[in-house]
């Protein structure tokens, strides 16, 4: 009960991201990069300075160490895509495509770990993600790009699943502190090789850009990412992925006092079916 606890509040932190992004005047690749630079600056005095943490990073095997990094580079094009979704697409619709992981999450759960799915876990998640559709149908303005700004937000799932169950595997055995430091670092220097591949400048930008990534990165990267990562030792990655889907219920809201995306009937009886699953799915498992 206190992993599901925990959870939740981890993803009603993650849910401020895409108000945070939304923000900020940076390219997306550059807000992402920021963001991550953030984190690791911020988690590097917390690995050093212990002796326990910084022994556990120094003997990681070389396996481990390389499915760490691996980890951090989906999680970084999960970033640089999610970022650009929300650049084309309402915050709506993009947190609610991105959360339909939970789909790919399931599929990889069972095809790469063995695993089987009883009938009501699957039945709440079709819960889940048909509240997920009625609230994407319900898009209340992306432009003329907001089909772009979807295949994003999709793509940005399959990374984020990608990135879940290599942290599925690696959590077994490492410690969430070590292993996030180095998935971070993955994350940034895969990030920082985006940018100087596409030419990007990576300074100049406003200062509401160092701040709002600043936010990114303690509230939705520290107490978000980390606490969905420390989840994967107790609770199963369709779990997980079910439960982030109650993140656009909160986005949506918190969009409403600051973008004025105010949700009609069909996207608030969306979230009331979202939520639905996620309760179901829990009690299942």
């Amino acid at each position: 009960m206190k992993a599901k606890i925990i959870l939740m509040l981890g993803v009603l932190f993650c849910s401020l991201s895409s108000s945070f992004v939304k923000l900020m005047t940076a390219p997306s690749c550059v807000s992402a990069t920021y963001r991550l630079g953030w984190t690791v600056l911020l988690l590097t005095p917390m690995i050093f300075g212990s002796g326990e943490r910084r022994k556990e990073l120094l003997s990681l095997k070389k396996q481990d160490f390389g499915f760490c990094l691996l980890s951090g580079i989906f999680l970084a094009f999960h970033f640089f895509t999610w970022f650009e979704s929300l650049s084309h697409t309402s915050v709506s619709s993009s947190t609610v495509l991105v959360n339909t992981e939970v789909v790919f999450a399931a599929l990889g759960y069972v095809l790469f770990f063995g695993k089987k799915l009883k009938k009501t876990e699957l039945g709440a998640i079709a819960i889940a993600f048909v509240g997920s559709i009625i609230i994407a149908t319900a898009d209340n303005g992306g432009g003329s790009g907001a089909l772009w700004g979807d295949v994003l937000a999709l793509a940005a799932a399959i990374f984020s699943t990608c990135y879940t169950l290599i942290g599925t595997r690696e959590r077994s055995r490492i410690s969430t502190m070590v292993y996030t430091y180095v998935l971070y670092w993955g994350s940034f220097l895969t990030l920082l090789a985006l940018d100087f591949g596409t030419g990007t400048r990576m300074f100049g930008y406003e200062p509401i850009n160092w701040v709002m990534s600043l936010l990114l990165a303690v509230f939705c990267t520290l107490l978000g990412h980390s606490v969905f990562s420390w989840c994967l030792k107790y609770l199963t990655p369709t779990y997980v992925s079910t439960v982030k889907l109650a993140g656009p219920v909160f986005a949506s809201v918190i969009a409403i006092f600051l973008f004025g995306e105010i949700p009609g009937l069909v996207q608030i009886a969306g979230a009331v079916v979202v939520l639905s699953g996620v309760y179901l799915y829990a009690k299942s498992s």
